[in-house]
């Protein structure tokens, strides 16, 4: 860190000099603008105008005749949870069909990218998403009625041996990880550019908790597709009735910690978080309970069933994380407004 003294000139005007070799590697000239940022915890960023063409950095993926489509769909998964705009994919022949099939399919499957070009050997894609058209506050609320709803519908499948609701809610999984990618990528647009959070209205502190919770709602929807398959396995087999009750009523147990948990974070309220958290251990006694019923009662389809407690208990324990870091965020967020009150105090 360079410590560099503030000097005024005009009587009125504040001065700071810029390091040399900052202004030498970017390349800025006498009069040249630069952009301002006042950030929550009182620091100042500040950015070359060049800096708006970041968001048109762009990726190239070269292809071979080899080349895996599934690896191909990964790395263009990746370029786009980093923050690319612009992806290219390139062939030194014609492109193969599975390709553009590929490259198609990862637009389908992201929120923003559209092809923009085509040709016989490139296609091109383009983010025609605006960040601040997508607030954190609207994915993460997206994420939770589609994770409730699949919750709801797993549980109903097992009680009702509905295999077919049981694969709908399977499905279903892709539209969360595609909220969830869409929050990583913002997030890392954030971290690379801070004027991303100005439009977004929010600050990198917010962000990292915001992907924090998309990550652990990412496990809980896989967790309840696990639970969907497991009853697929189950198929017609008979279950104690016992059994199934004590499945719901942890069900609607694990489900209440979750709702608990987000309307902790919306409201802004620790005391809710902690109430959250406590309810995390009698799920866990509840799960064990069942599960011993299982062994004793089930023994021939114990491990789908015992699966199925297992997942509702990591749903539970995943939403209780939710409401630590919603503790964490809050506390942590309080630190930064302390400092902004007391460097506001020092001022008058």
């Amino acid at each position: 860190m360079e410590i560099r003294k503030v000097q005024v000139t005009g009587g009125s005007s504040y001065i700071v000099s810029l390091p040399k070799s900052w202004i030498e590697a970017l390349g800025i000239k006498k009069n040249d603008p630069l952009g301002i940022i006042i950030r929550q915890d009182g620091t100042l960023v500040i950015t070359p105008s060049i800096i708006e063409e970041k968001d048109q950095q762009g990726k190239t993926f070269g292809i071979k005749p080899e080349t895996d489509p599934e690896f191909l769909f990964r790395s263009l998964i990746g370029a786009y949870i980093a923050g690319y705009k612009i992806i290219r994919v390139i062939s030194n022949g014609e492109m193969p069909a599975r390709i553009r099939t590929t490259v198609k399919d990862f637009c389908q499957t992201t929120i923003g990218p559209e092809v923009i070009e085509e040709s016989v050997n490139e296609i091109v894609t383009k983010d025609l998403l605006n960040p601040a058209e997508m607030p954190f506050e609207r994915t993460i609320q997206r994420m939770q009625i589609i994770i409730n709803s699949m919750y709801r519908g797993a549980i109903t499948a097992l009680v009702d041996r509905d295999t077919v609701l049981a694969e709908d809610v399977i499905k279903n999984d892709n539209e969360v990880d595609r909220l969830h990618w869409l929050v990583m990528r913002q997030s890392n647009l954030i971290a690379r550019d801070l004027k991303v959070a100005e439009k977004m209205g929010t600050t990198i502190w917010a962000a990292s908790h915001y992907t924090m919770i998309s990550r652990l709602f990412e496990r809980i929807a896989d967790h309840i597709c696990r639970i969907a398959k497991n009853v697929i396995d189950l198929g017609s087999e008979r279950i104690n009735q016992g059994i199934v009750k004590g499945i719901v009523d942890a069900s609607d147990l694990a489900i209440d910690i979750l709702t608990r948990s987000v309307d902790a974070f919306f409201e802004r309220s620790i005391e809710g978080s902690n109430e959250s958290i406590e309810l995390g251990s009698d799920l866990i006694k509840l799960c064990e309970k069942i599960t011993d019923m299982i062994l004793e009662k089930q023994s021939r389809i114990a491990l789908p069933l015992s699966s199925i407690v297992e997942s509702i208990r990591r749903i539970g324990e995943y939403s209780s994380d939710i409401s630590e870091c919603v503790i964490d965020h809050l506390i942590g967020e309080g630190l930064i407004l302390t400092y902004q009150t007391y460097h506001k105090v020092s001022k008058l």
